[in-house]
């Protein structure tokens, strides 16, 4: 160190970018720390993390080393170039300068940006927000219409300028002041070039061993699942994850081998029948899916605390239907829940459902082909812009008449970036449903989406919360325009001979999770209400989103090919689950929880007593069949998209 200290008192330039790292990893930090707090004000979580979030400290500085060193590079190889050649001209080290500060002002805009990610998703910041590529105009519109992501922009440009100035006064107080001092050595220079250069390299790989270099799965040490995150840095795990959703487009699916993922598919049509629960309805009923933005069942009467329901009007609706209390969502983003719901099939692993690529619209025989080719009238009902995730081409390429997007609406009805609220959205549903269900059959979805930021509670209407927090307010809210959907729907002569499907996309992230897939976020309300027609009944077993179009083809009676990987559950006996995020996926028996992560890593968890412990080695035989379950059902999907097996005409 005394040796290190000398070559720097040597050559003052190189203080520069050592200053500029300490102050980069001192900026990294209290964005991790901020993380930390607003992670913790949001899910109620434990003060002390069991004494190790220190040690989450320390893999967060390996991590933020890493990033720096990989900004660093290209500055230091110049300054190294400007110290050989002997180069004094300002306007050279001053485009190192400002390439250094951009570059550490665009990781900071990460990790501003990567709060509200986490606290959304329960993940860091990856390459699934490049899927939104085509939607940039409505999430930038979001971001300035929301009062919490400008709360953290503001932050962003509060650190942005601070970090400015502070680098405008390491450059001219030790770079620039330095600089026509002619005191190179290269006695001194080149040691310390190549000390410096080995530095960086270290900090890239994280390490000296002989082990593969840094890599996201470092960051776990622990059954906490935010400690095993929070050491990330999200430039990190957004370059890492960019990298491997090249690398996923460039190389087939390869969970397990299709022989095996067939097999599974077969035990899977062997699983128990049931009895007593079938509902036969009349030729020709309605169908309305209404597909309830980020609505957990701890929100709902189903959850661990009743009383805290914020749904009264779902309540009731569950109450007089046949509800499933164990329904499982295929994903945590709403395309996992809208490609599940209607087209049984789960969600691809690492890649997006509507759109496996670029290029190609995924075809897939679902709920929406069959009930057209049944002399069905069908139709898609969002609030905001069809281009939003690619979903109206979708539609239009896979079943559905007509689609109703923003533009199809009055602009004067237009409230936030996702365009018209929910009470107004399910407004048009009805005039729709008047206008086709007389010349036959209709079959509709209603997606709501005012549950979803930018939250904007519309003004002048007769609903008045309960809550206080604006986030329940929205979930009161969405309730609300549900039982105003439903009064008005009875009074509708299709009213009686429709079937109404609530589903949520998927749940919400808003309190502590003991594990990667985060259950409250994967955890839905599967209820289907008849009136007249359907027995009130609570349903124990599990049901899954892709379970949702079998069912209710089994219940109109209506004989298809079936092109499906769910199950009719009204009839059949679901033994394991189907869920995940973009990068696990995940399978319960209604005691165990199976994760596996696109790391290789795989856990087994007792869910139901939110235990975090892997019990892996007191279960092996049960992780084998989850595991063998899950991969083969996904690998199977998979297969069936590339050979073209999905498609109505197969």
């Amino acid at each position: 160190m005394r040796i290190f200290a000398i070559m720097i008192k040597k050559n003052y330039r190189f203080n520069y970018l050592i200053l500029i790292y300490l102050a980069g990893i001192v900026l990294f930090m209290l964005f991790r720390v901020a993380e930390t707090m607003a992670y913790c004000a949001q899910t109620e979580g434990v003060d002390n993390f069991e004494g190790l979030y220190g040690h989450a400290l320390w893999l967060g500085f390996r991590f933020d080393s890493a990033v720096s060193a990989y900004v660093l590079i290209t500055p230091l190889v110049m300054m190294i170039i400007g110290e050989m050649a002997r180069i004094r001209k300002r306007r050279y080290y001053a485009i190192i300068h400002y390439l250094t500060m951009v570059l550490y002002t665009v990781c900071f805009f990460a990790c501003a940006a990567d709060i509200p990610f986490f606290l959304y998703f329960s993940q860091r910041l990856d390459a699934t927000v490049m899927t939104l590529g085509s939607s940039l105009p409505m999430v930038v519109d979001m971001i300035f219409s929301e009062p919490e992501y400008l709360f953290y922009l503001s932050i962003f440009v509060a650190v942005s300028i601070g970090w400015w100035f502070l680098g405008r006064l390491i450059y001219r107080k030790v770079l620039i002041r330095h600089l026509e001092e002619d005191s190179l050595n290269y006695g001194w220079s080149i040691p310390l070039a190549v000390m410096l250069l080995f530095g960086l390299f270290v900090g890239m790989r994280g390490h000296l061993s002989k082990e593969r270099p840094l890599r996201p799965d470092h960051a776990v040490f622990c059954h906490n699942p935010f400690l095993n995150q929070i050491g990330l840095n999200p430039v990190f795990s957004f370059m890492k994850s960019a990298e491997a959703i090249s690398k996923d487009k460039r190389n087939p699916l390869e969970l397990i081998d299709i022989k095996t993922a067939r097999q599974q598919f077969e035990m899977q049509q062997a699983w128990p029948m049931v009895e007593g629960d079938a509902v036969a309805l009349p030729k020709g009923t309605n169908v309305v899916i209404v597909l309830m933005e980020s609505i957990s069942v701890e929100r709902t009467c189903l959850g661990s605390n009743p009383e805290a329901s914020l749904t009264p009007c779902l309540d009731s609706l569950m109450h007089q239907g046949i509800t499933f209390t164990q329904g499982w969502s295929a994903g945590t983003q709403s395309y996992n829940g809208i490609y599940s719901t209607h087209y049984g099939h789960p969600t691809i692993f690492k890649r997006h459902s509507l759109h496996i690529d670029r290029d190609m619209v995924p075809r897939v025989c679902g709920l929406p082909q069959i009930l057209q080719a049944n002399g069905y009238s069908t139709a898609y009902f969002m609030p905001h812009k069809g281009l939003f995730d690619g979903m109206e081409k979708f539609f239009y390429s896979n079943g559905y008449d007509h689609v109703f997007e923003e533009n199809s609406y009055p602009k004067s009805e237009l409230v936030s970036t996702y365009g018209v609220p929910d009470h107004i959205l399910f407004h048009h549903a009805i005039e729709y449903m008047n206008q086709e269900s007389a010349k036959g059959p209709t079959y509709i979805t209603v997606a709501t989406c005012s549950n979803h930021p930018p939250l904007v509670l519309p003004k002048n209407i007769d609903f008045k919360p309960q809550a206080e927090d604006l986030k329940e307010q929205m979930v009161e809210y969405a309730d609300w325009s549900i039982g105003q959907f439903m009064a008005e729907a009875a009074k509708q002569p299709w009213f009686s001979n429709t079937l109404f499907v609530f589903v949520a996309d998927h749940g919400c992230n808003y309190k502590e999770s003991s594990y990667d897939i985060h259950l409250p976020h994967v955890r839905i309300p599967i209820s289907f209400y008849a009136p007249g027609r359907i027995e009130p009944k609570f349903i124990s077993r599990q049901a899954c989103q892709i379970d949702v179009p079998p069912t209710i083809l089994g219940m109109l009676g209506i004989d298809y090919s079936n092109h499906m990987l769910g199950i009719d559950i009204l009839k059949q006996q679901r033994r394991y689950s189907v869920l995940g995020t973009w990068e696990t996926i995940g399978a319960a028996d209604g005691e165990l929880l199976y994760i596996y992560r696109k790391d290789g890593r795989s856990t087994l968890h007792r869910y139901m007593d939110g235990n975090p412990e892997d019990v892996s080695a007191q279960y092996p035989d049960r992780k084998a069949d989850l595991e063998r379950y899950i991969k083969g059902i996904v690998q199977l999907s998979y297969q069936m998209l590339q050979d073209g097996t999905t498609r109505c005409n197969k």
